[in-house]
């Protein structure tokens, strides 16, 4: 039995989806607004936990290709105080594979392989078939389309999400503030040396500065800080001067060459975190089921794409092992996503109270807690 399964976004979860329903010989087809894989960039890197992303990949016979691709160096992190010191430098052992890194474009590249992704589809809604199970996907271009299952794996701002829940993202409190460098080893060798091989963080009253290595000598460099949700609609955003100043005057009097990371910033670009609630669930509704930020939006501490992934993999082998009853094995897996997800949405929120507190001490607590020894 060959059901019509269609996922929408494509994303770590929905190709990944994708790729281990592709494995078992079922069809599925992926639907991406974006109108083709380089159409923005694709974000900075992520590092795939050996019980959760890189399992998922596993699960998709891809975790070879990726131990070729993904830096195990990227999981070194160095702490400073606001005044420069190195409190913490941890670097990992020879073999270490628990945590390595890989960037976002290659993961999606590695994903994507010989799958069906139509490109330029961007999705309006998709709405439940009460008369019969499945539901009818409805097109930013006017068409529509009946599948046996719509997966909703398109994100935060997610539109296959109203089709079971009504609940929307609400804002941290906390905003971030993108910038990067690019041949950080040639261009800017004493912020490379600062940086060291993987990330690095600087934490003070309610504000953090974190760089964070990608491949090909680029850095993500992202400022942190607690502030009203609408404090970058009056930023300035072309004129980059006056947004690095606005940015220079949160941090002032940290460091000299921890601020060299906002100075030699070549863009900055607003992104205010928001989340789901901490225990979001829904109704079954059959033909319909979400994955990743569309079911549970969670701080960007590290477990997102990770969980998005898992889930993917989970999701697409359940299928695989019950066409007779689709909606069945949808709903086993949701019962199963909703639990473990809430767990760590419980864990990544309190960690960003502790990460961008009035008490800096709390953010080095918690890399303590969760770094190995």
């Amino acid at each position: 039995m060959r059901h019509r399964i269609a996922v929408v976004g494509a994303g770590p979860a929905g190709l990944t989806l994708a790729r281990v329903l592709h494995r078992h010989g079922h069809p599925v087809t992926v639907f991406e607004r974006d109108p083709a894989p380089d159409a923005r960039p694709p974000g900075g890197t992520l590092d795939l936990h050996a019980g959760l992303g890189q399992l998922a990949l596993d699960k998709a016979g891809l975790l070879a290709e990726f131990r070729t691709l993904s830096r195990p160096e990227g999981q070194a992190m160095r702490i400073l105080d606001t005044d420069g010191t190195v409190l913490r430098d941890w670097r990992p052992r020879p073999g270490d594979e628990a945590n390595p890194e890989i960037d976002r474009g290659q993961l999606r590249d590695l994903l994507l392989g010989p799958l069906d992704v139509q490109w330029g589809r961007g999705v309006a809604e998709v709405v439940p078939q009460t008369h019969d199970d499945g539901a009818l996907v409805r097109f930013e271009d006017g068409r529509q389309e009946a599948y046996d299952l719509v997966i909703g794996a398109d994100g935060a701002w997610s539109r296959v999400r109203p089709a079971v829940s009504s609940v929307t993202p609400h804002y941290t409190g906390v905003t971030a503030v993108e910038t990067s460098l690019d041949d950080v080893d040639a261009r800017h060798p004493e912020l490379a040396r600062l940086i060291g091989d993987g990330s690095l963080a600087v934490y003070g009253v309610n504000r953090g500065l974190v760089a964070q290595r990608n491949s090909g000598g680029h850095v993500k460099v992202y400022a942190q800080f607690r502030v009203p949700q609408d404090w970058h609609r009056d930023l300035d955003l072309p004129d980059v001067d006056s947004t690095r100043s606005r940015l220079l005057a949160l941090f002032d009097g940290w460091a000299a060459p921890v601020l060299e990371l906002l100075r030699r910033g070549t863009a900055f670009a607003p992104r205010p975190l928001y989340v789901l609630p901490v225990s979001h669930t829904w109704a079954h509704a059959p033909g319909v089921t979400l994955l990743g930020d569309a079911a549970h939006l969670m701080p960007p501490l590290g477990a997102g794409a990770n969980l998005a992934m898992l889930e993917g993999a989970e999701l697409a082998e359940a299928v695989a092992a019950r066409p007779e009853d689709l909606d069945k094995a949808v709903r086993v897996f949701e019962e199963q996503m909703w639990a473990r997800a809430g767990r760590w949405a419980e864990m990544t929120t309190a960690g960003l109270e502790r990460l961008v507190s009035p008490d800096p001490a709390q953010a080095l607590a918690l890399f303590d807690e969760v770094q190995p020894s």
